[in-house]
């Protein structure tokens, strides 16, 4: 079994959470029993989260070897120019060592569900939204590489892995695949 969740912003990619006070969980979305979230979405992430029952599929989907593409809707502060653009291309030098080319562009604001809260926004920083695509799978991975080339990470929005997209799936939704 696969499925694709539409994770909501400020909800954990676990099913438990033993913080106090606790914050929202897989638990609060109605999921088959006996999945488990392949891969992780940060808290303060949004988007296409894979789920299933499946040891081997999920291995698949996440492990490393595999450079499973993944692809985010970013919306950054300041402006991407294509100096920055070719930075992220090329990998950037992250804390932890370099990381693999990214395919990066800079798209038109995506039509969005409304993000609780939502995004500060200040009249005198501009803001633009870029699609990345990354091979890897490294801790918050996607905010790093845009913070080391200038453009702090605003909104984050998965939108596919592998062949799996999010689609018009409403937020804090779920279906089989």
């Amino acid at each position: 079994m696969l499925i694709a969740l539409n994770k909501p912003y400020g909800v954990l990619s676990q099913f438990t959470d033993r913080s106090i006070p606790p914050k929202p969980t897989l638990a609060d979305f109605g999921l088959p029993k006996d999945v488990y979230a392949a891969g992780r979405l940060d808290h303060d992430s949004e988007g296409l989260l894979l789920l299933t029952d499946d040891g081997g599929l999920a291995h698949r989907l996440t492990d490393p070897r595999h450079k499973q593409p993944k692809t985010y809707w970013v919306q950054v502060e300041g402006e991407p120019g294509e100096e920055l653009l070719q930075a992220l291309r090329r990998g950037v030098r992250l804390n932890d060592g370099p990381t693999l080319p990214a395919q990066a562009e800079r798209i038109d604001a995506p039509a969005l569900w409304p993000r609780y809260p939502p995004v500060r926004f200040r009249k005198t920083v501009p803001d633009a939204w870029l699609a990345i695509t990354i091979s890897e799978g490294r801790n918050r991975q996607v905010r790093r590489m845009t913070a080391a080339v200038g453009l702090p990470t605003l909104r984050l929005v998965r939108v596919a892995i592998g062949p799996h997209r999010l689609g018009d799936l409403p937020t804090g939704q779920w279906r089989a695949l």
